[in-house]
Parts: structure tokens; sequence; C-alpha cells
């Protein structure tokens, strides 16, 4: 009887063991989120990438476009912008990535959707050709930094801070407190620097010059048919014809065939590692943070 009792408890705990080992395995799979995987002898492919909502972090993007370079079956990658801009150094990165991608012989078409504005037409600008719908929102170039000042309801319930610091300008941005002139003028510097990087951007690539670029670098927007007529953009049109051009621009002859990524699902295993920051993009703290931004609000 005691036999029959340790084999039945050994079942259940290797049973127990294999049904948590595949739990694991398709948490992985999940979590990978790869899907379109190129099977040899179907042919070239381009490739497309999402860059859709406030872009606060370019890993996910950059790991896309390095896998892509390095596929010798895909000659050609779309970028699908539907942002708003975001923070001014994931912007960068995005743009920097782009372009080594171009340098090892990729064709990059930006296409954008119902919004390319600011560091959404920032990461444009890399692209070989820029398309967008006649009605796209773009433009907004432009920088900004904001804070909130909470000096005022402090006083009102009493709450006030010590600040021991190593320098004038070492808690700049502090929002238990109003900004100085020496502060303002600091961001201001700060502000204007980034600003003339952007309009560096557009004069080496869209074939404008820097007074025709200042013209419309005041933060307005435009639709994507104002936008044409400015030279902000090449071509008007949707996601379809920007995988059209992408194949025409490789030779591919007829309707090129894609490759994309599944969208990222929340998976077991991020709810057992308990990875809150890659569920929700940015915990409530980050989202107090001061950040330089190229973005249209």
């Amino acid at each position: 009887m005691a036999k029959k009792s340790d084999v039945v408890i050994g079942v259940i705990i290797i049973g127990s063991f294999l049904i948590f080992a595949l739990l694991m395995i398709f948490a992985f799979i999940g979590i990978s989120g790869e899907g379109g995987i190129f099977v040899p002898g179907m042919g070239e492919r381009i490739a497309i990438i999402d860059l859709h909502g406030v872009i606060n972090s370019s890993a996910d993007v950059i790991r896309q476009l390095k896998k892509y370079t390095k596929d010798s079956s895909v000659p050609a990658i779309v970028v699908h912008i539907d942002s708003p801009g975001g923070v001014v150094g994931p912007s960068q990165e995005i743009y920097e990535e782009i372009r080594k991608a171009k340098e090892k012989g990729k064709k990059i078409v930006a296409s954008m959707g119902s919004v390319g504005a600011s560091g959404g037409y920032y990461v444009a600008c890399a692209a070989d050709t820029i398309i967008a719908n006649p009605g796209t929102l773009t433009g907004s170039i432009g920088v900004i930094f904001q804070f909130p000042v909470a000096e005022e309801l402090f006083k009102k319930i009493g709450l006030r801070f010590e600040v021991v610091k190593s320098g004038e300008f070492k808690d700049v941005g502090s929002f238990n407190r109003k900004m100085t002139k020496g502060e303002r003028r600091l961001l201001q510097s700060v502000i204007d620097d980034t600003y003339d990087q952007f309009v560096e951007v557009l004069v080496e690539n869209r074939n404008l010059s820097k007074e025709e670029v200042l013209k419309v670098a005041d933060g307005s927007i435009f639709t994507g048919r104002q936008a044409k007529e400015l030279g902000l953009i090449d071509e008007l049109g949707n996601l379809e014809d920007a995988i059209k051009i992408a194949g025409e621009m490789v030779g591919i002859e007829g309707p090129p065939k894609t490759i994309k990524e599944r969208k990222r699902k929340i998976t077991l295993f991020d709810l057992l590692t308990q990875k809150i920051d890659d569920l929700t993009k940015l915990n409530e703290s980050e989202k107090l943070m001061p950040k330089l931004q190229y973005i249209f609000k």
C-alpha cells in the first residue's frame, strides 16, 4: 500500500513538473511575439515595423531594425509610423538605426498613418522616402520640456522640501518650487540646441535650405497634402502604397510579400516575473520625471 502511495505521489510530482514546464514554454513563445518567419525559397519580402504611440523607448524598434538588416531575404523595410513623437533620446536612436540600415544597403520607406508628428516625423526623415495620407497630421517641428509645479498645493497642506545640492542647477525641474531665471535660461539653451538638431536633420534629409525649414519649424502641424506641398514628405498614399513603392525600389515584380512580427501579448511569464514596467511602458514615478520631448500635444 505504501509503495502504491509512493508511485501516485511520484506521478503527481512528475505531472506537475511537466505541466509547469509546458506553461513556461508557451510563456516564452508568447513573450517573443515574433511572427511572419521567413521560409527559404519563398523569395524576397518587405519587412514592416510598427512605430505606434508615444516614443518612450527605442529598444523594440531597434531590435527589429537590426534583425531585418541582417536578413538577406529582406531588401527593404517599411516603418509604419502612427506617433505624435515622444522623448528626444529614443527618437534620435531610432533615426540613427534607420541610417545604419541604409548604409548596409537596405531601402527604407516611412509610411505615416493618422499622425506622424514631431519625433514621429523626425524618425521618418531618416527614410529614403516618406509617404503620408492626405489627412495625416504631421509637422509639429520643435521641442518641449515641461513639468508640474505644485508649490501652492504644498503650502496649503503644510508640506515643504529641504534640498541639499552640489550645484545651483542640480535640482532644476523640481516640482516643489517655481523655476528661477537662471534655470529658465539654462533650459532654454538646451531646448534651442535640441531644436537646432531637428532643423539640421531636415536640412540634411529633405533637400530644403535652413531658411525654408525655419519657416515651417515653429511647432505648426500640417496635413499630409500640405506637407507634400512644403517638401516635408515625398508621396501621398497609405501603407499598401508604401509597400508597393518599397518593392519597386528593390526591383520586386508584382505585389511584394511582407514579413512582420506579431503584436506582443501579455503572457504567463510576465505575470510570473511581475514585469510590470514592460507591460505598462512607464511606472508612475517615471511619468512625473521631466523629459525633453519632440512631441505633438
